[in-house]
């Protein structure tokens, strides 16, 4: 259960709070402790230190972790103590992040099958030289993908929704692949337009 709790994901902003990276609770943690972050209460936004959040209780039915002394709450969000840049984080090609960029959404016909319905196409084939790439994959349902068979969207008569690019960086496409609620406070809707079904 501890162990669980501490691998529970953390929301990491920069000091000026923006979301730069997702981190775990037990990682959260160390920074509180080392200084280099404090905890944000999300209900009300203040900040915490190591001692001021040790003093907190939990409460019922919030995670924590427990020591031989006290009970410590589970953060959900940390703002660093000493960074300001803008977030570089890329976002790696993978099937997982294709399926999130593209909203589990057919990009020739714009029907959302399920995940088990969807492929990934090549918009120039393989065959043709197609390499898989963020600006080559698209998802396509199954009846899509057979009708543009081994074809361009342009010689196949079927016109892309949307032009293939590699996305920008946000929590979403974070390896722990969890978004907690608390975190709709500190990210823009427009992060959140993906849909985490496979999570």
């Amino acid at each position: 259960m501890v162990t669980s709790i501490l691998q529970r994901p953390t929301l990491v902003l920069n000091r000026s709070w923006q979301p730069v990276g997702v981190t775990t609770v037990a990682r959260s943690l160390i920074k509180v402790w080392n200084d280099a972050a404090r905890i944000v209460d999300p209900a009300d936004f203040q900040l915490y230190s190591w001692d001021d959040w040790a003093a907190c209780e939990p409460a019922e039915g919030e995670g924590f972790i427990a020591t031989q002394w006290l009970k410590i709450r589970a953060p959900e969000v940390v703002t660093l103590t000493h960074y300001d840049r803008q977030p570089r984080n890329i976002v790696a090609f993978s099937r997982r992040n294709v399926f999130k960029r593209d909203n589990y959404t057919c990009q020739y016909c714009g029907c959302r099958p399920g995940s088990e319905e969807l492929t990934i196409d090549h918009v120039v084939p393989r065959s043709h030289g197609g390499i898989s790439s963020w600006t080559n994959c698209v998802l396509a349902c199954v009846a899509c993908n057979h009708r543009k068979a081994d074809r361009t969207p342009d010689r196949a008569g079927m016109p892309l929704r949307r032009e293939p690019t590699r996305p920008v960086w946000n929590p979403s496409y974070a390896r722990h692949g969890v978004r907690l609620e608390s975190w709709s406070k500190f990210v823009s809707d427009a992060y959140w337009h993906v849909d985490l079904e496979e999570n």
